[in-house]
């Protein structure tokens, strides 16, 4: 998944009778942030016209990351209110978003998911269904929806098919809830796991109905069944438990779900069970070692040709900011953020390295005043284009029938010369240097901890990509759709042959090497980089090592994570106490 920019939508709503959706797929846009946007009285007829349910990319803003505002306007007639008013409200689903949403109702606040920088959190896997309060509708006259958006990079906007704006029905008033003692749903040395879920009714009448618990394992191999009937009086609540005896170490998604006579409800939540003990299909080739050493000799006989440039806009009033500029694997340019305390002596340093299709930017890095912070663009990536920009789609393929000319060689790369160039700063204390990275960047946290040995301290993944290869053509739709794409156009070297290729890249394999401290953060609900190719990776670490699952995240962690790394970081470099 990972600048500003704005997007506004007009959306004309045809009048439906109340028991279909009031929306269509008629939106406007402009660019821009303001917060008179979330105003009924704005307005935005001079906007362009936009596709609700795809990225905006798709539609005219190709590489744009950044701010959105999508509005909306419709006049709800007087002959919905009846209904409304006995089911608490209207349900609007505005699909999923990329990255994070404010979404308002004639201009007040009616949900929020993630968070915009500087305190970003990114939620573009979450689904959005937000409930519109009976005192906020104007019955019978023009009402307005606002949803400011922030897309922090690849795709952006509302992306999805399930946008609607409908009348709530009993399913909004009617909750399934996980109710687990063990807060990060991770279970170790057990014999039985159970599973109980609370079903609560806070509609004003009882309701009769089925409920039933189907579990998964991360391959959609169905694992188990169980159905009972439930009956719940009004305003109350029932627990209901599923037992699952002797269950494999791995990942389990569990779909809880109740229906009755006109709606139903469901919910699902994901449990670990053992993971350091999950196995992995990962294949490491017989001279893995020995092209790994040969491509550092040849990126140690390039020239890096460090080059400096102050960016006074950039700086703050304790760090200086500059783009520095460096030569790597293959006579390649690359370019990094580089902020150093202005007081002179010698500070610990942290690598930052970016997530899939990305554009790191200064504001990125480590964000403590007495530290070195080096944010990294690898080829391809944002300032880092002028000599290898294959784009997106297109990065993972680059080069993929050859391990030698495959992108992620160099890539790679990019992170030992950042490394090479910190170890070159006077201001750096070499004996205090550190790695992050998110997605793409948790993926090459492994590899510069391990193709930089004992340079690199400590490192933290957070649920990192590349990893596990074989097992994640498996479990996951995208990126992993665009090797599977080609492997279908190019049947002559196929799926084997791809997979034969990223073997050399896999982090599964690169992991034995590390010697640094490792702490690794997992979404539990990730469906891009999914738990299962994260401890592939963390379970063949034999340094120090620790991990965090976050329950109920996706592949966007939360504020609470970002501070749970920064306070590894500053433990292991023991930060805020350089020397003199």
């Amino acid at each position: 998944m990972k600048r500003p920019a704005y997007l506004i939508l007009l959306i004309l709503f045809p009048l439906f009778l109340h028991s279909q959706n009031l929306l269509t797929a008629q939106w406007k846009f402009s660019t821009g942030d303001n917060p008179e946007w979330k105003k009924v009285a704005f307005d935005d007829s001079r906007w362009v016209d936009a596709v609700a349910g795809t990225p905006w990319e798709n539609w005219g803003f190709a590489n744009y990351d950044g701010f959105g505002w999508y509005r909306v306007k419709i006049e709800i007639p007087v002959s919905m209110k009846k209904e409304a008013s006995r089911s608490g409200g209207l349900t609007l689903k505005l699909a999923r978003i990329d990255d994070v949403d404010f979404t308002y109702f004639n201009g007040t606040l009616i949900g929020q998911n993630g968070d915009v920088p500087p305190a970003y959190e990114c939620r573009y896997d979450a689904d959005r269904k937000y409930l519109i309060p009976l005192k906020l509708i104007r019955w019978g006259e023009l009402n307005t929806i606002a949803v400011r958006v922030y897309d922090d990079g690849g795709g952006g906007g509302i992306y999805g098919d399930e946008i609607s704006l409908e009348i709530a029905g009993k399913s909004e008033l009617f909750r399934i809830t996980p109710v687990i003692a063990d807060e990060d749903r991770v279970f170790t040395n057990i014999g039985q796991l159970d599973i109980p879920v609370e079903l609560k009714n806070n509609n004003k009448s009882s309701i009769e109905g089925n409920f039933r618990i189907v579990v998964i394992n991360d391959f959609s191999d169905t694992i188990a069944i169980s159905t009972s009937a439930v009956t719940l009086q009004r305003k109350s609540s029932v627990i209901r438990n599923h037992t699952f005896i002797k269950p494999l170490p791995g990942i389990y998604r569990v779909t809880a779900s109740f229906s009755s006579s006109g709606f139903s409800s469901q919910t699902k939540f994901n449990l670990a069970v053992e993971p350091e003990k999950m196995s992995s299909s990962a294949t490491c080739p017989p001279d893995f070692q020995e092209f790994w050493d040969e491509t550092k000799r040849q990126l140690s006989a390039i020239d890096p040709k460090y080059r400096l440039i102050k960016a006074d806009s950039l700086s703050t009033g304790k760090r200086d900011c500059y783009i520095v500029e460096m030569q790597s694997f293959g006579n390649v340019k690359v370019r990094a953020y580089l902020l150093t305390p202005k007081k002179p002596g010698k500070y610990p340093a942290v690598l930052t390295v970016q997530g899939y299709s990305s554009v790191l930017q200064s504001n990125w890095t480590f964000p403590d005043d007495d530290v070195v912070s080096l944010g990294l663009n690898i080829r391809g990536h944002g300032n880092s284009r002028d000599d290898v920009n294959p784009g997106f789609p297109g990065y993972l393929i680059e080069g993929i029938e050859d391990k030698n000319d495959y992108i992620y060689r160099g890539a790679y790369m990019d992170c030992v010369r950042a490394v090479d160039f910190l170890f070159s700063r006077p201001e750096v204390d070499t004996t205090r240097v550190a790695v992050e990275g998110g997605s793409q960047g948790g993926a090459l946290s492994f590899v510069t901890a391990a193709l930089c040995g004992k340079r690199i301290i400590a490192a933290v993944p957070e649920v990192p990509f590349l990893s596990d290869f074989p097992d994640y053509m498996k479990v996951a739709q995208w990126p992993a759709s665009e090797w599977n794409t080609y492997a279908e156009a190019h049947p002559e070297f196929g799926m084997q042959g791809i997979l034969n290729t990223l073997s050399y890249f896999d982090i599964s394999n690169l992991a034995p090497m590390i010697t640094a401290s490792v702490y690794m953060a997992v979404g539990l609900m990730d469906e891009t980089c999914p738990p299962r190719i994260n401890f592939a990776a963390y379970n063949k670490l034999k340094s120090e090592k620790k991990y965090t699952v976050h329950p109920t995240m996706g592949h966007g962690l939360t504020n609470e994570a970002r501070e749970l790394k920064y306070q590894f970081l500053r433990e292991k470099l023991d930060i805020g106490n350089a020397p003199e």
